[in-house]
């Protein structure tokens, strides 16, 4: 059987404490991973030292170029893992294991990985709005005839990872090249990603001393937030709550994000069906930026049946099929909570299943042994209805009808928002909106992303801050 071993500042270790991950198909143990206890990694993590000193001998040009030379080997080499080597097939492969994400959807989040990887200077440049990247080589530099000075916050960037989509790696990848090591706990199905993103980095020439890895319990995980001076966290509302509070800890929950039509452009919905659609069901809707929500100020009804019918021509297809869009819950008692749980709030007035008579059979689906639910579009009379701001882990998503007047303010918070809208008066009201983290206007998918723009949080601004500084002229 496959082992995967714990990463101590880089060295491998086999602890005598493991955890099975079982084929999501077949349910049989696929792959055995090393289990770090909280002993151990708060013993480790007495020195944060190591790491700090093994990245302050490169610059951080040459770590961009480490970065460039590590996105090559992440998606194309040869790697470790554990005791034998990984082919980039394997990982999609093993990865789909465990996860049942289809082959087509991981190669998808391994040219995103790829992109961040490649694209780092760019990927810097959003994040410190154009400063000289010798800013972290030398803690001050010169913008505009002003002398600015950053210093780090912390010694590690401690990360408790997810296992619903691997595209979400590629948030915490750029700490590297800003000279701050990472402590990762990775998802208990997915511990494939961020391992072979950390080999491919000390494969190209980056400090093995700057990755540790550690598979472990939530107990393990809370260590790691608490023992790292800064960190990130990845999971629903209540795993993730605990540190809502936490300034140390920036958290990646749901994202309620949404498509907004505005009055003018609401008479030609159907121009923008594809980027609604494609929104709710791109990446098997299992990302925060998927819409959950389709906010329209009129129209409600055509728009809901219209999305319902192209999205319930998605069905459940083999991992293989590169015509996949969808993926099943590797645990098929999740998928059945998931489903009562949409259920019961559709017995409350007020919301309907559009998907429902497009499709044979119920929202729970079952095929070669696998639980899937299948795309949902609702129609919500209100937005006070329970489903109308949820968010759930397949292509889930409410449409509203709501008054010009009450947006942006009662969607409540949302990560991405797509504004299909030319008025600029209604555009500014987004623009000024403290509740919207990431807004495209215009007729770009939720899912769209640009590397040069910082997504939910800073990670520069999370992990450095500005000090004054001035120097007496001799």
């Amino acid at each position: 059987m496959l082992h995967i071993p714990i990463l101590r500042k880089g060295v491998p270790y086999k602890s005598i404490d493991v955890v099975r991950a079982p084929h999501y198909r077949t349910r049989e143990d696929f792959v055995e991973i090393s289990q770090a206890n909280v002993g151990l990694i708060r013993r480790d993590l007495l020195d944060q030292e190591t790491g700090v000193k093994a990245l302050s001998k490169f610059s951080t040009k040459e770590l961009m170029e480490i970065s460039k030379r590590a996105a090559d080997h992440f998606m194309n080499d040869v790697l470790p893992l554990g005791d034998v080597e990984q082919t980039s097939d394997d990982y999609v492969k093993q990865l789909s294991a465990t996860t049942g994400m289809p082959n087509v959807l991981v190669r998808k989040n391994m040219k995103k990985i790829y992109g961040v990887m490649a694209e780092m200077e760019s990927v810097l440049s959003g994040l410190t709005r154009g400063l000289d990247s010798e800013i972290f080589d030398k803690g001050f530099g010169v913008v505009n005839n002003h002398t600015m000075s950053f210093y780090p916050r912390t010694k590690n960037l401690g990360v408790v990872l997810p296992s619903n989509s691997p595209g979400v790696h590629s948030l915490w990848i750029p700490s590297i090249v800003m000279k701050i090591p990472l402590v990762l706990k990775p998802g208990g199905a997915e511990p494939w990603s961020p391992y072979r993103i950390i080999q491919a980095f000390i494969k190209a020439g980056c400090p093995a001393e700057a990755f540790s890895y550690y598979p472990t319990s939530h107990a393990g995980g809370a260590e790691i937030l608490n023992s790292t001076g800064r960190g990130m966290v990845f999971g629903d509302v209540s795993s993730t709550s605990i540190w809502k509070d936490d300034s140390r800890v920036e958290v990646h929950g749901p994202g309620y994000s949404k498509v907004v039509i505005g009055p003018d452009c609401a008479d030609d919905w159907e121009k923008y069906l594809d980027v609604i659609v494609t929104s709710i069901a791109e990446n098997g809707g299992r990302s925060c930026i998927n819409a959950s929500g389709v906010w329209v100020t009129k129209h409600a009804n055509e728009i809901a049946d219209a999305v319902a019918q192209r999205l319930a021509q998605i069905t459940p297809r083999d991992e293989t099929d590169e015509t996949a869009q969808i993926a099943p819950f590797a645990d098929p008692n999740v998928a059945s909570r998931v489903n009562d749980m949409v259920e019961s709030a559709l017995s409350q007035e007020g919301a309907e299943d559009i998907t429902a008579k497009y499709r044979t059979g119920g929202r729970l689906a079952q095929q070669n042994g696998c639980s899937y639910l299948l795309p949902t579009i609702v129609k919500c009379e209100s937005t006070e209805h329970t489903l109308a701001n949820k968010e759930f882990l397949f292509p889930f998503a409410s449409v509203v009808e709501v008054e010009a007047e009450r947006m942006p303010d009662i969607l409540g918070h949302s990560l991405v928002v797509t504004l299909i809208s030319n008025d600029e008066a209604f555009i500014n009201r987004f623009i000024a909106s403290p509740n919207v983290d990431r807004l495209n206007v215009g007729a770009v998918p939720t899912m769209v992303i640009g590397w040069d723009q910082p997504h939910e949080g800073n990670l520069f601004e999370h992990l450095y801050a500005r000090r004054a500084f001035q120097r007496a002229t001799a």
